[in-house]
This record gives C-alpha cells, sequence and structure tokens, in this order.
C-alpha cells in the first residue's frame, strides 16, 4: 500500500493512453478488493482524465456497497467531474440491511448528478445475492502482497488473532462482508482443492460448526488449505432494492459472471445463478410475469444503453449498417431455470442467435459457428 509518485503517476497515465489507443474502453476499478482499495481519489482522478482524452469512461466496483455506499458513490461522482469522464457503477446495490430502506435517497443523489449534466449509469444484476471471495471477509491488509503473504500471515498466531478481530467488528476503512451477511448467508461455491468440494452448496455457518470453529477461522482456514480465496455467494441484498434497480432507466443489465457452460469441468464447482440466467430472468420474470418495466424497455436496457455507454460504435441496436447481433426469443416462454441450489441450467426460451451476422444457436442448438471478433472502444 504506496502512494505513486509523481513521475509513476505519470507513467501509469501513459499506460492508459497507450491502452486507449490499442482499443481500450476505459479505466475501471475495483475498489473492495487489495490492491484496488489501495488508490486513492486524486490517483484515480488521474487516470481517468488520461482515459477521457480519447472519450473514455471511468468503470468502478464502488469502495463500499454496504454502509459505506452513500461515500462510496460520492466518490464516484467526484471522480466523474474532476475527470470530465461518464462513469458507471459497477453495479448497483445496497450490501446490509442497515441501508435497504435509503434506496430512494441513493437514486436520489445519483440523479441529482446526472441533472448536473455528468453521465452517471450503472449496470446491475437481477438476484438479492452476490457472489465472490472470503478475501471479501477479511481486512486489506490482511492480503497485501498477494495469496502466498496471505496466507503466510494466516498462519501467524498473532497476525490471525488480529484478522480475527478485524472480521468481527464493522469498520468504516473497508466493507465487512461477514457482518454484513452473517456466516448463515455466504454460500460455498468453489474450491480447487478435491478434498474440499465437499462443501460446494453449504455455508460458512454449516460448515464452522462440523469443523468445531469459529466462522472466522473456518474462513482462514478453508483459504489456507484451498490455496485460492474461495469462492462464494453472498446474501446480502433485498429484493425490493432489485426490483427498483432493474427499472430504473439509466441502468443496464449484467451476468457479473463469466461464461460456463453445463457440463465438464463446470460442473465440479457450483455458481451464481446469473452466469446462466440473469437475461432471461429480467425478460421473463420481471417483465413477463411481474409487468415491471415493458419489454421494450428491458431490451433497450440490455443492448442499445450498454452499447451507448461503452461507445461501441454500429452496434446494439437492430438497424441498417450495423452489427447483426440479435437475439430472437419467444417473450411467452422465456424464463431462467438457474437457482442457487442448481445453477448449471441454461433458460428456455431462446431459439435462434446470431453474432456478428453468423448464425450459432438455431433451433436451440449450436451451430458451431465462431463469428466473434474483438470489440474496441472509442
Amino acid at each position: 500500500d504506496v502512494d505513486p509518485t509523481p513521475a509513476q503517476l505519470v507513467a501509469m497515465q501513459d499506460l492508459v493512453r497507450d491502452a486507449m489507443r490499442e482499443g481500450a474502453m476505459g479505466v475501471a476499478s475495483s475498489l473492495i478488493y487489495t490492491p484496488g482499495n489501495f488508490a486513492d481519489t486524486d490517483e484515480l482522478i488521474a487516470l481517468a482524465s488520461a482515459a477521457g482524452e480519447f472519450d473514455g469512461l471511468y468503470a468502478s466496483h464502488v469502495r463500499n456497497e454496504g454502509k459505506g455506499i452513500f461515500g462510496a458513490v460520492e466518490e464516484l461522482i467526484t471522480i466523474a467531474r474532476e475527470a470530465g469522464v461518464p462513469a458507471e457503477i459497477y453495479h448497483l446495490k445496497m450490501a446490509h440491511p442497515s441501508v435497504w430502506g435509503r434506496f430512494d435517497e441513493l437514486v436520489a443523489r445519483i440523479e441529482a448528478a446526472r441533472g448536473e449534466g455528468l453521465e452517471i449509469t450503472a449496470d446491475v444484476y437481477p438476484y438479492p445475492a452476490g457472489a465472490t471471495g472470503l478475501d471479501a471477509i477479511m481486512p486489506p491488509w490482511a492480503n497485501e502482497g498477494g495469496l502466498d503473504a496471505w496466507i503466510e500471515r494466516m498462519q501467524d498466531p498473532a497476525t490471525r488473532d488480529r484478522m480475527r478481530a478485524a472480521m468481527r467488528e464493522d469498520s468504516d476503512k473497508w466493507e465487512n462482508m461477514l457482518t454484513g451477511a452473517g456466516p448463515e448467508a455466504i454460500l460455498l461455491t468453489g474450491f480447487r482443492n478435491p478434498a474440499l468440494k465437499k462443501y460446494v452448496g453449504r455455508t460458512l455457518a454449516e460448515v464452522a460448526a462440523e469443523r468445531g470453529t469459529p466462522p472466522e477461522d473456518t474462513a482462514m482456514d478453508l483459504v489456507i488449505a484451498d490455496r485460492s480465496r474461495v469462492d462464494a455467494v453472498f446474501f446480502t441484498q433485498s429484493e425490493d432494492v432489485v426490483r427498483r434497480a432493474v427499472a430504473l432507466p439509466w441502468t443496464s443489465y449484467c451476468t457479473d459472471a463469466g461464461a460456463p457452460a453445463a457440463e465438464g469441468e463446470f460442473l465440479k464447482n457450483s455458481t451464481h445463478p446469473r452466469a446462466y440466467g440473469t437475461f432471461p430472468r429480467v425478460l421473463g420474470h420481471y417483465v413477463r410475469e411481474e409487468g415491471l418495466l415493458s419489454l421494450a424497455e428491458a431490451v433497450r436496457k440490455a443492448s442499445a444503453l450498454p452499447a451507448e455507454n461503452l461507445s461501441l460504435v454500429d452496434r446494439g441496436r437492430l438497424a441498417p449498417g450495423f452489427y447483426a447481433d440479435v437475439v430472437v426469443f419467444d417473450p411467452e416462454t422465456i424464463s431462467d431455470r438457474a437457482t442457487f441450489e442448481e445453477p448449471h441450467q441454461y433458460s428456455t426460451g431462446v431459439e435462434e442467435v446470431f453474432v456478428n451476422g453468423g448464425h450459432v444457436i438455431a433451433g436451440g442448438a449450436h451451430t458451431g459457428a465462431k463469428p466473434g471478433r474483438v470489440v474496441r472502444g472509442p
């Protein structure tokens, strides 16, 4: 955790400029994770400004999504204003019960910034739980220096005591997802060590009870034994907030996930259902079943809006001269099937998919075509 010297900051800006010339879309930060959480606001403004020279944007997994969400969003707004760039909240959520009732206040602050002329947008995924690693329940200093240093600290009795104490307290310095969720709301989903895969699909509280150790020690022991951050799902959000975020005109949709397949190696670990179900869930559940927003508006928020936010030219719309990226679905049957218990399930209702004009899905089956191409920014 060191501040860059003036010369180092200039070099960092030059790296951003090089990346923008090569087709990057902007600068993104992930401020609840090490080492991103060591970056201060001025450093982020400097880097975002360099991207802004090329019409790039600033996207951020903001510094705190729980009790500190208001300060974290204020920081993003400040960066957008000072750097003169559009800014995307990645992702809009309120990940602590104490702030669930203040969503209107958060929306009002964002819309006030938009009223100033700042281009503030956000993406959302339509589930009341997020997914990350067990590092999210440990203080940032614990894993400074990487995995080996992190494991070494957890094996030192005195340092382990400090970590345990920090994991049991709320902090205004970092977002403690253990106090935000509680061990009974942390679902373990991914291990590298075959001996630990028996814990997939079980909560941290259940595993702690079985092993006879406190949740804090259980988490540390699992990270040590797996030599990974250990994937987990955190149930820290409110369905009411999710519904309202899904319907906002300036939010687009995302999976915040990789692209797993319901076969082979992928089945050895669990995942978040959003990897399979995000877009069908919006169209089937929130549009058809709940009438939360119109079909046309949901499609816009899944296509044209993110394309505009990312300055993608000739994409995101059905228009002459645009790339033919087309999903043909039945609005009466499209539905997500993936659940937290059984996430590796494909959605229904999508029969045809075209990518860059190539027919990728025909009659619900993959054609073998691979017409994808690199998408470049402004």
